[in-house]
């Protein structure tokens, strides 16, 4: 007994208490809750199972739709292309009232919160807007690369010459690339660009 009392007496208070320090750390990085980036750096506790990123573009002009994923044209400007891959990667989710607006991942999105999302992956917007707010988002009129048309029951946008919108998608709905750049839902809506682009 004396001999391990005199063994305690002889470590030093400071690194037993760095030693303890230490353990703690480790065990509070180990419990932690996985943390997710969203497209525009905004962090999440829900794990988002994230394409690989790709620098793959297609010809200039306008992007190419292949397998439900759109490719941006070689000539689209950075933030197009951020914009483009944000959106590719929620391109599968369903629809949900509501989704991504109490945050950036989520299960499923609405229209407004899929078109939130994708201006969000090129910082073009910092909170998901509802569709009536994105009436007056933005510069008015048709932009060159990116155009949302929003009015107070739905938005929907135009990138790089493809439609993303959660109607008129004939395999469910949710929030999907589009060919025919005509609105699946009624309008009239507003169109509103994000300036320079």
């Amino acid at each position: 007994m004396k001999s391990a009392l005199g063994a305690a007496r002889k470590t030093p208070v400071p690194r037993i208490f760095l030693a303890l320090l230490a353990l703690a750390a480790t065990a509070a990085l180990l419990a932690a809750p996985a943390q997710a980036t969203s497209p525009g750096g905004v962090t999440s506790t829900t794990p988002e199972a994230e394409e690989e990123a790709t620098e793959e573009t297609g010809p200039p002009g306008k992007a190419m739709l292949v397998n439900g994923r759109a490719i941006p044209p070689v000539n689209a400007p950075p933030v197009v292309k951020k914009v483009i891959a944000a959106a590719n990667k929620i391109r599968t989710k369903p629809y949900i009232w509501g989704g991504g607006h109490a945050r950036w991942w989520d299960r499923g999105y609405d229209c407004s919160g899929s078109v939130s999302f994708a201006l969000h992956g090129g910082n073009l917007i910092s909170a998901p807007e509802p569709s009536g707010s994105l009436e007056s988002w933005g510069s008015a009129g048709v932009g060159r690369w990116i155009t949302v048309y929003a009015n107070g029951g739905h938005a929907y946008a135009v990138i790089a010459g493809l439609r993303w919108d959660t109607a008129g998608n004939t395999s469910g709905t949710g929030p999907r690339w589009h060919k025919s750049l005509r609105a699946a839902a009624s309008g009239p809506f507003v169109a509103r660009h994000p300036a320079g682009y």
